[in-house]
């Protein structure tokens, strides 16, 4: 997300490996998880202490005595011991078990239901989060942002799935000294480690199937190949693949669609592999009071007047070379071929709710665009068009931004003209457990309670004051669940105890529920 800032603590050792942790079944410390699950299939994995030859065992009871379908595989030192496969052939809308073993080394049990065929009328229950981090601090073996009890509270709702939706490391975290980063597949391999060595994080891989995806942090803070290069790429691809299973091609990268019944359709879109460099690169948009880019480059010049007080930065005129560079429609955030691919398949979809799973948002909030759709004007408009007149009911579910921020995608908001809608909504929520939204403004600006006065002068009061969110809650561990019928699709964003929200302005944030058209 954005520009982090490193939290005011003491060096702390960037890749201090979590010890394997008592509670894990025999030979295997770091759980087990099924994914990319469908009505017939479903990729399940593990990592063993050994190398060797291991079983993969799926079936419909947890004794394993009932329909019990098992394949070889083999751990090895290139994929770091993790191992995984397909099973295929599985029956829709089934309650599957599966674990691996050899010998005396069996794994935790897994859980997972595959989906309804897609002509069933299901109801369908699922929930979603990202940006989780279980960096130590110096001197402490415990995560700094906690257990990931927002995980523990996601597992025992029982949904029919969950998704991971970004930031699944930090590679550049928040806790550790300014700068450094875990660049090399060793150093993100640690990560992966350090954050599965979490029984929270078990927990919910463990409970129902899960839908992995990356974003920026798990190759660095606001990551672009044209502007970091391919190796840090290669490294970040590898172990996301190795330990968050889910299905990549170097053509298509993590674009795939996942149909659940006749009433959802999944598309997750792949926001770091095909873009162009972010408007801010070679410091087009430097701020000549900070000499970094500016914090809001497309705000209104009267918007930044009634902030200059907050931010002093807002005092100079935004340069038009970052303007031009913002608006120009070479520049690409999906890729062309995604694009194309994309639209065609939503055009095409016949299920009720198209859910679109995008790593950063998408609607309009004027705070650092360049990482986000906002960034990328161009194509920004060019898909929102595309979906308001030739898609019905689609709907955002992003991560990426540590807040819960519920609105219209829209065309414009506090430009000239006023407000145009698109007729979308986004639903953003989280983080698991890393710094706030809140707490980022605040670190940036270096005043402590910014990010919460920002959220209650600015996100929250309609326009042309403000940004007019449904939804506003910038400073809490949390996730959102949706549940989706043929007719209505709700959305309850809850904090890591499962508690309902509340918007800044003390009022319940939702639920939300959409009509279908």
């Amino acid at each position: 997300m954005g520009r982090t800032v490193p939290l005011a603590l003491a060096a702390a050792g960037l890749l201090a490996l979590a010890a394997p942790s008592a509670f894990a079944a025999r030979g295997f410390h770091y759980g087990v998880t099924a994914a990319e699950v469908t009505s017939k299939s479903a990729l399940v994995w593990a990592r063993p202490d050994k190398a060797g030859r291991y079983t993969a065992q799926v079936a419909t009871n947890k004794h394993f005595t009932r329909g019990l379908k098992a394949r070889k595989v083999t751990a090895t030192r290139r994929s770091d011991l993790t191992i995984q496969t397909r099973f295929r052939g599985l029956k829709s809308n089934r309650v599957y078990y599966y674990r691996f073993k050899s010998g005396k080394r069996v794994s935790d049990v897994g859980r997972f239901r595959t989906a309804p065929s897609p002509k069933s009328n299901a109801t369908i229950r699922f929930a979603w989060s990202g940006d989780e981090d279980a960096q130590p601090p110096v001197g402490s073996t415990k995560p700094f942002f906690g257990p990931m009890t927002t995980f523990k509270t996601m597992a025992r709702q029982k949904n029919l799935f969950s998704i991971n939706l970004g930031d699944t490391i930090y590679s550049d975290s928040e806790v550790a000294n300014k700068g450094t980063l875990a660049a090399t597949l060793a150093q993100k391999v640690a990560k992966y480690k350090m954050n599965l060595a979490q029984r929270n994080y078990q927990r919910i891989r463990e409970a129902s199937g899960m839908y992995n995806e990356w974003d920026d942090h798990e190759f660095q803070n606001d990551f672009t190949k044209p502007e970091f290069g391919n190796a840090i790429y290669k490294a970040g691809v590898k172990a996301f693949r190795d330990y968050m299973p889910v299905t990549y091609h170097s053509a298509t990268g993590l674009y795939r669609t996942f149909r659940w019944g006749k009433n959802v359709e999944l598309f997750f879109l792949d926001e770091r592999s095909f873009r162009s460099a972010k408007a801010s690169a070679n410091h087009v948009c430097d701020n000549p009071t900070t000499h970094q880019p500016d914090n809001a480059p497309t705000a209104p010049a009267s918007t930044r007047s009634a902030f200059a007080i907050l931010d002093p930065e807002f005092a100079q005129p935004v340069s038009p070379s970052c303007l031009a560079a913002i608006d120009n429609p070479n520049r690409t955030f999906l890729g062309r071929s995604q694009l194309a691919l994309f639209e065609r398949a939503i055009h095409n979809s016949n299920a009720t709710w198209k859910v679109i799973v995008n790593e950063v948002p998408i609607q309009q909030f004027y705070a650092l665009p360049y990482d986000r759709w906002e960034g990328y004007a161009a194509e920004r408009t060019k898909l929102l068009t595309f979906l308001s007149q030739k898609v019905k009911n689609s709907v955002f579910l992003t991560t990426d931004v540590h807040a819960n921020l519920v609105n219209d995608v829209r065309f414009q908001t506090l430009e000239p003209g006023g407000v145009k809608n698109s007729g979308i909504e986004e639903f953003t929520t989280g983080p698991v457990a890393t710094g706030t939204f809140s707490q980022e403004i605040d670190n940036t600006l270096g005043k402590p309670g910014s990010g919460q006065l920002v959220t209650q002068l600015f996100f929250h009061p309609q326009p042309p004051a403000g940004v007019g969110m449904q939804c506003a809650n910038t400073n809490t561990f949390s996730f959102g669940q949706v549940t989706a019928t043929s007719k209505k699709f709700n959305v309850r964003l809850l904090d890591q105890n499962g508690a309902p929200l509340k918007d800044v302005s003390g009022a319940a944030c939702g639920p939300f529920t959409l009509t279908a058209k």
